[in-house]
Parts: structure tokens; C-alpha cells; sequence
């Protein structure tokens, strides 16, 4: 079979190869892979950032396909079924623990540039007809950890929710929000971002570079009372903003460190307003599935602002580390 293989910690250190074709054993499915997507975890493996991998491997940790064969046992799936393989194939459902994330497709297993891929079956999710294969790569992180924040909060109509950036998971906590009935102030540095937002449904549109108090914008559009979810994407040059934004007993879900992860905080920020701080790291199996249900029933389709060649992995890992993208980036098989 054909693959990409990332051959030293570099962005531009992509090479084409051929590797023997996988044979699915025990509980496993092997997959036709159709499409990758991108996350900024592939951006921090290639530039040697994120610990684990091993070079030369294939990365990309997203994927989708098609399955083509059954090992002994796999009887979830059926050959021909379009599925999504989890991330982290071993956190099938509860809480995370060290067990159950050690594997990580595209770090500490092979990822989704490669004609094949081996995964156990009961780590795979049936993709919804309404999305196609570079779609459906986008949901295993991103709709995955979007979808757990609006659930940690407890999201429902009359619920206020903020989201910081245009990024997959930001989008897709959008989505989510305003399928669960709640107001979303989306928060960006650009007018054409923000403007993209606004067409899947974002109610108030606040631009940090005109507005660098955009924490205090939102206590005005709620009346002072702020917001019931801040889906925090950025790090330590919002954090503190984030707290600031949040309402008495509301949630920062943080799962970004784009502009760094050490940050300083005033406690009293979080204990007088009785805030909850959630760290996330995607989620399991069974948390996929959900989110792939809401998806489906609410016709949900993911942002995808640019589709790759196989052939191309130099260029779209560029274009997700310059952040010039709206949603998600796919590279297409």
C-alpha cells in the first residue's frame, strides 16, 4: 500500500512510500481510508513538540473510510460501512486513564496517510450519510471535544455560550450550541471569520482587535451576567479574560494553548464566582458516537475550508500552522 511518512521533525519533511498491506487479526477491521483532517496535535508531532512518536511513522491522527475486511469476531461493522476510527483507539467509553490513551493513531500508531489502515472494530463509528469522507475525518477530535463542552455545561435554550476563535472545535461547539437552543457570542481577530459565523448561526459577532476587552463586551451583551460556557481554544493570552467572561457557577472548558500553556491567575477569579475549570482531551469512543448522533440529527456539516491531495501534506500542515483556515483543513486520498 501507499503512505506518507513523516521522516524528521519538520513541517516540509514528508515523504511517499510503500509499506505492506495490513492484515486485520482478531476484533480488528481493516479500513480503505478515504480522507485525513488535521488538528494542531499533528502540527506539534511534526514539529517534535508532542512527545511519543517514533520517525519515520504515518501521521494524522483523523481519519475515515471505507471498510474492505473482517477479522475473526469484528461483528459491529460490515464490509462496505463508511466509518470514522477513533483517535484513541482503547478509550472505548468512561473516564480518561492512562490505559485507555496510551495509543494514539498517527503518534503511537500509524495514522490516516496511508492507503490502509488496521483498528479494532468496536473503535470505529458508522459516518452519517449526509457527510462525505473528508467531512467525516473532521469529527474524532474535533467534533469529539466540541461536543463534550456543551455537554459539560449543561447547554439547553437560554443558555449563553462564548467561543473564541474560527478553529474546527470552536465551529463545532457553535454548531452544537445553537442545535442545544443557546445564544453564542463568537469571538475572532477577523471580520471575514467572524462573518463565517455568523452564517452558521453565531448571534453576536465581538472582534478582539477592535475590542481587546472583548471579556467586558460579553458582560454587556448579557447584561452583566456573562456566559454560561466559555469554550476557552487560545491559552494563556485569554484565560484570564475567559474567567472574567463567565457567569456565576459557569463553565471555561480549555482545551487550546495556542498562545502558550503557562499561564497566572487570580484564584478568586474562579472561587467567588464559583466557577468550573474543565481541561479536556477529546474524549472515548462512546463520546464520538454521541456527537456523531447530534450530527445527524440535526443535520449538522462540518467546515472544511480546504481539501489537499495525498500528495500535499507539506502544504496543508502549513496552511493549519499559519491559522489562516476557517474550520477544518483535509487532505484528500
Amino acid at each position: 500500500m501507499y503512505a506518507i511518512q513523516l521522516v524528521e521533525p519538520s513541517l516540509s519533511s514528508f515523504r511517499r512510500t510503500s509499506l505492506p498491506d495490513p492484515e486485520p487479526g482478531p476484533g480488528d477491521v481493516l479500513i480503505r481510508l478515504r480522507a485525513a483532517a488535521l488538528n494542531y496535535i499533528d502540527v506539534a508531532v511534526a514539529t517534535g513538540s508532542f512527545p511519543g512518536a517514533t520517525l519515520p511513522m504515518v501521521p494524522v491522527a483523523d481519519g475515515a473510510g471505507e471498510v474492505v475486511a473482517l477479522g475473526a469476531g469484528a461483528t459491529n461493522v460490515a464490509r462496505g460501512d463508511r466509518v470514522i476510527p477513533h483517535f484513541m483507539p482503547g478509550w472505548l467509553d468512561g473516564p480518561m486513564r492512562p490505559e485507555r490513551i496510551a495509543a494514539m493513531r498517527g503518534i503511537t500508531l500509524p495514522g490516516s496517510l496511508s492507503e490502509y489502515v488496521v483498528v479494532p472494530a468496536r473503535s470505529v463509528v458508522r459516518l452519517p450519510d449526509h457527510l462525505d469522507f473528508a467531512q467525516g475525518a473532521t469529527l474524532p477530535i474535533a467534533a469529539t471535544t466540541a461536543w463534550n463542552a456543551v455537554r459539560s455545561a449543561s447547554v439547553r435554550p437560554g443558555s449563553t455560550v462564548v467561543i473564541l476563535g474560527t478553529g474546527g472545535v470552536s465551529l463545532f461547539a457553535l454548531q452544537f450550541a445553537k442545535a442545544s437552543g443557546a445564544t453564542v457570542i463568537l469571538v475572532s481577530s477577523s471580520d471575514a471569520k467572524l462573518e463565517r459565523g455568523r452564517a452558521l448561526g453565531a448571534d453576536h459577532l465581538v472582534n478582539y482587535r477592535a475590542r481587546p476587552d472583548w471579556d467586558t463586551a460579553v458582560l454587556a451583551l448579557t447584561n452583566g451576567r456573562g456566559a454560561d460556557l466559555v469554550v476557552e481554544t487560545v491559552g494563556d493570552a485569554t484565560f484570564e479574560r475567559s474567567l472574567h467572561a463567565a457567569a456565576m457557577g459557569g463553565t471555561v472548558f480549555t482545551v487550546g494553548f495556542l498562545s502558550g500553556a503557562a499561564t497566572s491567575i487570580n484564584l478568586f477569579s474562579i472561587i467567588g464566582k464559583a466557577l468550573r475549570v474543565v481541561g479536556n482531551s477529546t474524549g472515548s469512543v462512546a463520546d464520538l458516537a454521541e456527537a456523531v448522533r447530534a450530527i445527524e440529527a440535526n443535520g449538522i456539516v462540518p467546515v472544511v475550508d480546504r481539501t489537499f491531495g495525498i500528495d500535499e501534506a507539506a502544504a496543508a500542515y502549513a496552511t493549519v500552522a499559519g491559522g489562516t483556515h476557517v474550520g477544518k483543513v483535509a487532505i484528500a486520498h
